[in-house]
């Protein structure tokens, strides 16, 4: 890492297989975003969306805190110019904006997981926690609220009261009760979290990738505009899966009794 790349911190990927990692990288400073690591995730997420080959990402953190949220001193100038912190035409990593992500998104996380922390797991598909994940969403702390998808979300996942009692109080709860809230999928022990959530991704990029991503889009859908919205679209959806080659092979592999050979098409 540069001495730039370290003060301002980085978003780094990798690609093994079908999959692509992608790193939020500046240990030193507990993760904390700068402007440059905010326009880094968006392209770091465009550059998943517009790779054919990757069918699944795993959003992870280098070092013992997934982040303390963002770097105050070097984004509310930002804020208070009323800029936007992604690129123009970039995917939106809080799932808010378009364009939005069309692929799946599995997130592990561990140590600090505060604000946009929190708001880039629940903008996700699935999240892993380590047992010493401590989360927080303090913006009332600090005179501001969140603007990253926390307010719908956790209303969304928890009920009301259960979301009020942490967006207005700014208090920290543990993995145990982000689980039982909804907020992640599965809590294990501190340093497996990416090995387990690699396991998840690499199981949804075994599948059929069209069937993966209009089974997402249908979710959204239903979620974003009511279910006759998301039933609407059911058969011509499935007319076209049905007539594809990943449908013949799934089918084949049915009758053959092995794994399928999916090519997205």
């Amino acid at each position: 890492m540069t001495e730039a790349d370290a003060g301002e911190g980085r978003i780094t990927t990798e690609t093994r297989g079908a999959l692509m990692l992608i790193a939020i990288d500046r240990p030193a400073k507990l993760n904390g975003f700068t402007p440059a690591m905010l326009r880094g995730l968006a392209e770091a997420y465009s550059e998943y969306e517009n790779n054919g080959a990757a069918r699944c990402a795993v959003l992870h953190a280098i070092g013992d805190h997934f982040t303390a949220g963002l770097d105050l001193p070097k984004v509310a100038p930002l804020i208070a110019k009323g800029e936007s912190l992604f690129p123009d035409g970039a995917i939106d990593p809080f799932g808010l904006r378009a364009p939005k992500r069309a692929k799946p998104l599995v997130v592990a996380v561990q140590g600090w997981c505060l604000t946009l922390g929190i708001e880039l797991m629940l903008a996700a598909d699935i999240v892993v926690a380590a047992t010493d994940t401590r989360f927080a969403q303090i913006e009332v702390k600090r005179g501001l609220m969140p603007t990253g998808g926390a307010t719908l979300r956790m209303v969304e996942r928890a009920g009301w009261g259960n979301a009020m009692k942490y967006l207005l109080t700014g208090d920290e709860f543990d993995a145990a009760e982000a689980l039982r809230l909804g907020f992640v999928q599965e809590v294990v022990e501190t340093g497996a979290q990416l090995d387990r959530a690699l396991e998840y991704a690499a199981t949804i990029a075994a599948q059929a990738p069209m069937a993966v991503r209009e089974s997402l889009l249908s979710a959204r859908t239903a979620h974003e505009h009511g279910p006759d919205a998301a039933v609407a679209d059911f058969r011509e959806t499935q007319l076209k899966l049905v007539n594809s080659d990943d449908a013949r092979e799934g089918l084949a592999a049915f009758k053959e009794r092995r794994a399928g050979n999916f090519t997205g098409r």
